[in-house]
C-alpha cells in the first residue's frame, strides 16, 4: 500500500509527539533512581539529574531491611492479591447476571450500579458502616467496601453481551447449568477483558492509601502506600530513623529508594498482560 506524503508526515508527527509524552513519564523515574543511588554530598548539592553520582546502595539497604517496610509490603501484597480475586469474582458474577435480558428488573439494577459512579453515601456514613461491621484495623476494611467498581462491572457486562447467544443455547441443550456455561464458555472467551479489569483492580488496590488513613491506626496493618506517605511527609521520622551504620545517606535518598521499591513491583506485572490490555478495552466497549 502506497502512502501519501501527508500520511508520512502525520505518522512521524505522532511518533515524535508520543516520544515526548513517554519521556515526560519516564524521566522522573530515572531522576528518582539516580538520586536513590547517589551519595549524600551530591544529593545535598542538588547536582543529580539523570545519572547517579557518588554511587552507593545504602538507601536501598536501609529500606529493604526496615521491618516496617517488610510488614507494609506483605500487607499490600495481601490486599492486592486477595482484593483482586474477591473483586473479580463478584464482578464476574454480577456482570453475568446483568448481561441477561431475562433478568427481572435488570435495567433497574444496572441503573443502581451506574448511579454509584456519580453519587456515594459520603465519607462519614462509609466510615460508620466499616466501624459497625468490626473492620477497623483490618486489611478487609481496604477490600470489602469497594469490592466492585461500577466501571469495571460495565466493561465485563458489555463483553459478556457480545458473546453469541447460540453458544449458550447449544450448551443448554446439552444440559449445561449457568455455572457450567459461565466457566466453560464465557470465561475462556473473555480473557482479554478479564486480564484488563484485573489489572485495573490490582493497580487500584496497590496504590490505595486514603482508605488506610481512615481505617488503619496500628502500624502492623499499615499498607505500603501509607508507609511511603509517612516517610515522604514526616521529616522527623526520616531523620531519626538513620542509625550509626547509615550515615552516608539522607532522608531524601531514602524516600527516593522507597518510591522505587513501591512502584517497581506493580510495573513488573504489566508486561504479562500487555497483549490483552488494548484488546480487552476495545471489545468491552462494542455493546452498550
Amino acid at each position: 500500500m502506497i502512502r501519501s506524503k501527508g500520511e508520512f508526515v502525520f505518522n512521524y508527527f505522532n511518533v515524535f509527539l508520543l516520544s515526548l509524552v513517554s519521556l515526560s513519564m519516564v524521566l522522573p523515574f530515572i531522576h528518582i533512581a539516580a538520586k536513590s543511588l547517589s551519595s549524600e554530598a551530591h544529593v545535598l548539592a542538588k547536582d543529580i539529574l539523570l545519572w547517579p553520582r557518588g554511587f552507593n546502595t545504602m538507601s536501598f539497604e536501609y529500606v529493604l531491611t526496615n521491618k516496617q517496610f517488610f510488614y507494609s509490603f506483605s500487607n499490600s501484597v495481601f490486599i492486592t492479591v486477595v482484593g483482586t480475586l474477591v473483586s473479580m469474582a463478584l464482578t464476574i458474577l454480577a456482570a453475568y447476571a446483568l448481561s441477561k435480558k431475562i433478568l427481572p428488573y435488570g435495567r433497574v439494577l444496572m441503573l443502581t450500579f451506574v448511579i454509584t459512579m456519580f453519587f456515594s453515601g459520603g465519607l462519614i456514613p462509609t466510615y460508620l458502616v466499616v466501624k459497625e461491621m468490626g473492620l477497623m484495623n483490618s486489611l478487609w476494611s481496604l477490600i470489602l467496601p469497594g469490592a466492585i467498581a461500577p466501571f469495571n462491572l460495565i466493561l465485563i457486562r458489555n463483553f459478556f453481551m457480545g458473546v453469541p447467544e447460540s453458544l449458550e443455547e447449544s450448551a443448554r441443550i446439552d444440559g449445561a447449568s449457568n455455572w457450567r456455561i459461565l466457566y466453560s464458555i464465557y470465561l475462556p472467551l473473555s480473557k482479554p477483558a478479564l486480564a484488563t479489569v484485573s489489572m485495573f483492580y490490582a493497580v487500584g488496590y496497590w496504590n490505595s492509601f486514603f482508605q488506610a488513613m481512615m481505617y488503619i491506626s496500628e502500624r502492623r496493618w499499615m499498607p505500603l502506600q501509607m508507609f511511603l506517605l509517612q516517610l515522604v511527609s514526616d521529616e522527623k521520622t526520616a531523620d531519626t530513623a538513620l542509625n550509626d551504620i547509615f550515615r552516608e545517606i539522607t532522608p531524601e535518598t531514602i524516600r527516593a529508594a522507597a518510591i522505587l521499591c513501591v512502584v517497581i513491583p506493580i510495573l513488573c506485572v504489566y508486561p504479562f498482560i500487555q497483549k490483552y490490555f488494548v484488546k480487552g478495552i476495545m471489545l468491552g466497549a462494542v455493546k452498550g
